[in-house]
């Protein structure tokens, strides 16, 4: 819904799963939806940002059966734990909830009633991989073996990470269970199926219509060239799910009831804010927007089955879903198998929040290019970009005003039209970050940030300074150096929150996109004190070492 320009937005990331902790491909996704929302949010419009726990899967159970615990103990552990993780990154939920809720349970039921009375259940007899020695027949992600369409070896029962393909589990060459390294058997059972192919016209538009990225809509197109299959939406006992009505001993596969967990968050939301309503956002005619964040391994669900779900159910589809690549470290996907598996608290026991949220955002854009964790790269930037320049800004300027001027900025701007010209690089940032380029907002940011230094060098205050009778011209210089630090770190807020905090307690202002434009003058501002520390190298030591460990 749009007054005056401004928006009403929900906003979402893919659910981690319960079953293990926060690693930094997490963060990389949470960050990037994270710095979309602050910045809109600067701008004035209404969002609610929300995610939620992954809870259900056989990987939920036998995790739970690993450490001798309930299911409901695991995600509830779980939970708390991820909750206090995204936190420690600055990324701020306004709810952050469980798929394993009543609320998604009534929804999940709410729409399968729905598919079933339109007949697009399906139940067929069909065969599955069957674990002997665990006697459990086996999800796509506990078999391995070699892609049936390129022939990649180590590729998971559902996808190849290689070329994309996405096939049934009982074509992969040479399948393994991960569970018992043992070879699996085929075993017959009855399940239910969604027909996805009834929706292909309906998809077909709709993939086109502006809501994914081109290098999207040409995956998709191959799938539709290869014809779209019925959705296998159950799952045998024993399982940790929501159990199928009508059914002893089948659970609704955990890809059915985890996007229902969009719509059972909100609901969640909706029931402690008196302000929301639900229907506002999810029904056929919303006026709101819809915007999903999801890696590219889950591009499926999300383009295909989930627009489908929705369309069946007469509720509105996404407005845009942004895709991102993967998290790699030299050259290879996070992998704790690999040893290149970071987790969010292993990082924060050597370095900062702030400086990874910087680092992926001079990385991130719209395509969907996985993004390189490199050490040595990631030293360099952060203390050349966020110390040596921008805190070196605010570092240079304010010793003098603290010292000689009392702490007060100067009653007016030495160069207005140059302060003009700063302040009107706001519009370019500001498209930018809007089509989440956030790599060229850096490098804008960083631009002007090296202007503004180079500013005060010509202008050599120290030295006018010899002669007091320049002070009032002195004082003016370094205003204005202040005034391009303000300007910088409203710029940068929706990326380096614990920073842009300290900056408003040091300047004695609330950084907005609002008063972006209007100087500080004749403006008290605080006693410096640094606002970032510099990278010790030593960290960096550790921190390879940790990651050699894995």
């Amino acid at each position: 819904m749009t007054i005056n320009n401004l928006k009403k937005m929900l906003v979402t990331c893919a659910f981690p799963y319960a079953n293990g902790s926060i690693h930094l491909g997490h963060i990389l996704e949470q960050v990037q939806a994270d710095i979309w929302v602050r910045f809109q949010r600067m701008k004035g419009h209404e969002l609610w940002f929300i995610c939620a726990d992954d809870s259900h899967g056989t990987a939920i159970m036998l995790k739970a059966q690993e450490e001798n615990i309930s299911p409901e103990n695991l995600i509830n552990k779980s939970l708390k734990e991820h909750k206090s993780d995204f936190i420690k990154f600055s990324i701020i939920h306004d709810n952050y909830h469980t798929t394993h809720s009543k609320e998604n349970k009534f929804y999940v039921k709410k729409i399968y009633q729905i598919l079933q009375k339109k007949k697009l259940i399906i139940t067929k007899t069909i065969s599955q991989f069957y674990d002997i020695n665990k006697k459990i027949f086996l999800p796509d992600r506990f078999i391995k073996g070699s892609c049936p369409v390129c022939y990649a070896i180590n590729q998971y029962g559902d996808h190849c990470d290689q070329c994309s393909s996405i096939y049934n589990a009982i074509d992969l060459i040479k399948p393994i269970s991960i569970l018992s390294k043992t070879s699996p058997i085929l075993k017959k059972s009855l399940h239910l199926f969604f027909d996805l192919p009834q929706f292909s016209n309906f998809l077909k538009l709709w993939i086109t219509s502006g809501v994914l990225q081109i290098q999207i809509i040409n995956k998709i197109k191959e799938w539709f060239a290869i014809g779209l299959k019925q959705w296998n939406i159950s799952r045998d006992a024993p399982y940790f799910g929501f159990k199928i009505p009508g059914y002893e001993d089948k659970y609704f596969y955990v890809w059915l009831d985890a996007p229902i967990g969009y719509i059972s968050t909100f609901k969640n939301l909706c029931n402690n804010k008196t302000m929301l309503e639900i229907n506002e956002y999810w029904n056929k005619y919303s006026k709101t927007e819809l915007y999903h964040f999801i890696g590219k391994d889950i591009i499926y669900f999300h383009s295909l089955f989930w627009p489908a779900i929705l369309k069946a159910c007469s509720l509105r589809q996404p407005t845009k879903i942004f895709v991102h690549g993967y998290v790699t470290i030299n050259g290879n996907k996070l992998s704790k198998s690999k040893g290149s598996l970071i987790n969010a608290n292993q990082w924060l026991k050597h370095l900062d929040s702030d400086s990874l949220r910087y680092y992926y955002a001079s990385k991130l854009s719209s395509n969907i290019k996985d993004i390189e964790i490199n050490l040595e790269d990631f030293y360099k930037k952060i203390n050349s970009d966020i110390v040596n320049k921008i805190v070196n800004l605010a570092s240079r300027c304010a010793k003098f005003i603290n010292k000689y001027c009392d702490n007060t900025l100067s009653n007016v701007l030495l160069d207005y039209k140059i302060h003009k010209n700063f302040v009107s690089s706001s519009s370019i940032i500001e498209k930018l970050f809007k089509n989440r380029e956030y790599n060229k907002a850096i490098r804008e940011v960083i631009k002007q940030t090296n202007f503004a230094n180079q500013y005060i060098t010509n202008k050599s205050p120290w030295i006018l300074f010899k002669d007091k009778k320049n002070k009032k011209h002195v004082h003016m210089i370094y205003s204005m150096g202040i005034n391009f630090f303000k300007i910088i770190m409203t710029w940068l807020k929706p990326i380096i929150p614990n920073l842009s905090q300290k900056s408003e307690n040091f300047l004695k202002v609330n950084l907005q996109w609002s008063n972006i434009h209007i100087p500080l003058l004749n403006h008290k501002i605080s006693l410096f004190v640094p606002l970032y520390e510099k990278i010790d190298y030593k960290k960096i030591i550790a921190m390879k070492k940790y990651l050699n460990k894995n």
